[in-house]
Order: C-alpha cells, then structure tokens, then sequence
C-alpha cells in the first residue's frame, strides 16, 4: 500500500507540473471577438472612453485598394460590427489614433500629392528579394472629426510624417519624420504646434506610444552598425524604404533622455505598447520564426520595463500584432491571421485581459 501512495504521489506530482514541450495556452485572453471579416485590418486603437476603434484597411473585393481610416463602434454586440468612413478615399491613409474627446482622428495621408494609392518603389538589385516598407515622402499628418470632415494638416513639411499617437494625458503626438535626412520621432503638442526632436541616432525609429502616465515613449529601432549596413539602410531610405527585419525595443522619456534598449532577441520585435500598469509592454515579434516559416512567425509576447521576464501571450495563426490595451485595462485589441478560412486575411480580436 505505501509503495501505491508513493507511485500515485510521483504521478500526481508529475502532472502537476507542464512538460516543456506542452503548448503554451493564450491565458491572458478571455471571450475572445472577432471584430472584422475580410481584408487587411490592423492597427486598430481603443477611444479614451474605450467604446470605439480606430482602424485602417485594404480589401480590393471592396474596391478598398489600399489602406483607408474607418471607426467602429464596439458597444454593439452584433457579430458584424458596422464600420465608418473616416479618410476621404484618396491616396493612401494610415497610423490613426483618438484625440481627446473621443470627437476627432489624427492620422497620415497621402492624399494631398495624388488621389491614387502611393506605388512602392523598385528596389535595387541587392535588396530585390528583401522584405521592405514604404514610407512615402507624400506622407503627412492631419486631423478630422470620426465621419471625416474639417480635415486639417498638423505637419506640411518635406518628407515622411507618419505613425502619429496621443498622449493618454491628452496633450502630446508623437509622431515619425524624415525631415532631418533620417527616420526620428518627435513630440508636438496636440495643435501641430511646438515640435521637438525626440530620436538622433542612425536607423528607423517608429511605431511609439506613450506610458500611462505620459512620460516615457517606447518604440522599435533598427540600428545599422557595419558600414555595409549603413549604406544600405541609406540607399533604401533615399527611395522611400526601410527593411524592417531586424528590429529591436526602446524606451526614452519624451524629453530625449535616458534611451534604453529592452530586447535584445534578434529578428523583428515591433508594434509595442504598455501595459497599464506601466512596468511591463507587449510586442509583436517573430524571434522564435524557424528558417522554414521564412520568419513568419509573429507572435504577442510581453516583457518588464527593464527587459526581463519575458512571457508568450499568444499561441494561434502565425501572426498576431499591433495589440493596444483599453484605458481601462480591461481589454486588448489586436490584428492576428487566425481564423481566417486559410486565406491570407488579417482581422481584429477584441478580448478581456486576464492578468
């Protein structure tokens, strides 16, 4: 009998710990949603009073031929959320984002150089098989009421202006510009008005958003180091591109002081945002992509301020980014592949977040 209690203990013991090959299961989500069906959807930010979106999407089968600004309400429990116009259909529209009130956007357009959506350009030769991002000179930043109108532009400068937030205290953007030769964030006050260089060092800095408490910025970076790398990171830049494959995290304090790296994975770590609590932020990245996925393996995972603790928070499809938590801290927005009928689709999941 002591021998059976012994045996039954090992085993209870045993299955009370995960092997190292079990699953990681999505803990943190509960009553997932899907929010949109069809298309590329992404980017998607909660209202200050957390009951709208924001969004941008393409869908040619909607004659929708490159990413257009849309609002949706998510108080409605129908299981096709309406969606609303916000840019004016011209030109490619990207990066939006509430401002204070929950009456107005900010987001980048291309719409005042061509009414078409921007082309990419050609690579050269030695980057023809790289993945790469445009950022369109023609890209500037505005703002309109949520159906559109009284549209007014907050940088007219020469050069890229792009991937605008708000201060979750109302009264700062951040915001990306090529205007000094280089890819660099910069804070504004909420008119477009009082501009200051935030970034200085060589690479592309982008994607920020703000602490909870307004202080801090944390953003992705690349950093070319060899010579062979800053001329490459130049060239492209010069035609309007940038290869976002190898990136990492960064935090500052909106003053310009105290830069410090987070990760240090490898790869492409993006599209991060802070967890309420303001000691931890959650990322896309695809560190873990095995040489067969060809590195598309995009992954939510969430890291301390000071870059330990790293944790998966999701399991499903290969890819899941841009995750914002609501004010509140009761939800998470975020773009993922899943469930997508094996298309290559990309829609919106809203869960509650389970600490």
């Amino acid at each position: 009998m002591k021998k059976l209690l012994l045996l039954l203990s090992i085993v209870i013991t045993a299955l009370s710990f995960k092997s190292a090959d079990e699953p990681i299961s999505e803990k943190h989500f509960k009553n997932i949603k899907q929010l949109t069906f069809g298309g590329d959807n992404a980017e998607a930010y909660f209202s200050f009073n957390n009951k709208m979106l924001t969004f941008q999407k393409t869908n040619p089968s909607e004659e929708i031929m490159c990413d257009q600004i849309y609002t949706m309400d998510i108080t409605d429990n129908n299981k096709e959320f309406k969606i609303f116009p916000v840019s004016n259909g011209e030109g490619r529209s990207t990066c939006s984002y509430f401002m204070p009130g929950n009456k107005n956007i900010v987001f980048a357009s291309t719409h005042a150089a061509s009414k078409d959506c921007p082309q990419q350009p050609t690579p050269p030769t030695w980057a023809a098989h790289k993945y790469l991002w445009g950022v369109y000179n023609n890209f500037d930043i505005y703002t309109s009421t949520i159906n559109g109108n009284n549209m007014n532009v907050l940088t007219a400068s020469p050069g890229y202006d792009a991937e605008a937030t708000v201060s979750p205290k109302g009264d700062k953007i951040v915001f990306t510009s090529s205007r000094n030769g280089d890819l660099d964030l910069y804070i504004m006050d909420i008119d477009g008005k009082n501009i200051k260089q935030v970034t200085n060092l060589l690479g592309y800095d982008g994607g920020a958003f703000f602490s909870p408490d307004g202080k801090k910025l944390v953003f992705r970076a690349s950093r070319p180091q060899t010579e062979q790398e800053i001329k490459e990171y130049k060239e492209l830049l010069s035609m309007g591109l940038v290869a976002p494959t190898n990136m990492e995290l960064y935090t500052i304090n909106i003053d310009g002081s105290d830069l410090k790296q987070i990760t240090k994975l490898g790869k492409a770590n993006w599209a991060p945002f802070y967890h309420p609590s303001g000691k931890k932020i959650i990322f896309s990245s695809n560190h873990k992509a095995t040489p067969e996925s060809r590195g598309y393996n995009f992954q939510l995972y969430m890291i301390n301020e000071d870059g330990t603790g790293l944790e998966q928070i999701t399991t499903e499809s290969n890819f899941n980014a841009f995750p914002m938590f609501s004010f509140d801290g009761k939800k998470l927005v975020f773009s993922s592949n899943r469930n997508n009928n094996g298309t290559k689709d990309t829609n919106l999941f809203l869960v509650d977040w389970v600490e």
